[in-house]
């Protein structure tokens, strides 16, 4: 029996507002890798970051999410088909997907009943592709050591254990399929403050110490980030460093 981890539902309406969006070099590398350009299915796809850009190259695209809330806040699109459906029980027919994704959520996922759906409806030649980014960093030094401590140090022991596979990269995941070559790639965005909070009020170990200990620690970072930021509305260069284990079935 699959186990749905729900970390993000209640902040639903934040992730949507503040999640950083995925290269568009991304979507064109594993377009180009699968076999036909007709269906891409995007499991536990939240609120439709990746969904979004996939239906800019396939001319369908199945996006869904365990979490109901998840899905209510979505960014309709033409050509997307939303739904709610764990990543392990699709309900799509067999042999009729060209490319499946799961973007920042692996890590939480049923592997082995996962990788079963997978082969039962991919296309043969289909791609499979785990994409994950790690720990952002600003692109500025007095900033970017308030964020890292934050991460680190404030917020260390209230990360849910599986974060650690984000942190490597997804390499001590098992991907029972043959690997294809990517490109190295990175999430690059412009913010200002308050986009930065934003985001890192949708981090689940951000609702976790709030839960434990109150929003003291939370507020006590934003205090140490806006005085080594400055202007709340300067830009600053983000940068976070994309991981992705694609494979061939």
């Amino acid at each position: 029996m699959t186990i749905f981890k729900d970390h993000f539902s209640a902040q639903s309406a934040g992730y949507a507002a503040h999640r950083p969006t995925y290269p568009r070099d991304l979507v064109d590398a594993l377009a180009d890798a699968a076999p036909r350009q007709s269906l891409a299915l995007d499991c536990a796809c939240g609120t439709g970051q990746l969904s979004v850009l996939l239906a800019s190259r396939f001319e369908a695209v199945v996006a869904t999410d365990a979490s109901a809330e998840q899905i209510a806040h979505a960014t309709p699109h033409a050509r997307i088909r939303y739904g709610t459906a764990p990543a392990e029980r699709s309900g799509l027919p067999e042999s009729s997907v060209d490319l499946v994704t799961v973007a920042q959520a692996a890590h939480w996922l049923e592997l082995p009943a996962f990788y079963a759906e997978v082969r039962r409806i991919a296309r043969p030649g289909a791609i499979l592709a785990l994409v994950t980014y790690g720990v952002l960093h600003v692109d500025d030094p007095a900033v970017d050591a308030v964020m890292q401590h934050f991460y680190g140090q404030t917020l260390g022991p209230h990360w849910p254990p599986e974060r650690r596979h984000v942190e490597d990269g997804y390499r001590a995941l098992p991907f029972p399929f043959p690997e294809i070559g990517m490109p190295d790639l990175a999430i690059a965005l412009s913010w200002n403050l308050p986009d930065l909070i934003g985001y890192t009020e949708t981090w689940s170990a951000v609702r976790a110490i709030e839960r434990a200990i109150g929003r003291a620690p939370i507020a006590a970072f934003q205090d140490a980030l806006a005085s080594a930021w400055g202007d709340p509305d300067a830009q600053r260069a983000i940068r976070w460093p994309l991981s992705l284990r694609a494979g061939r079935l």
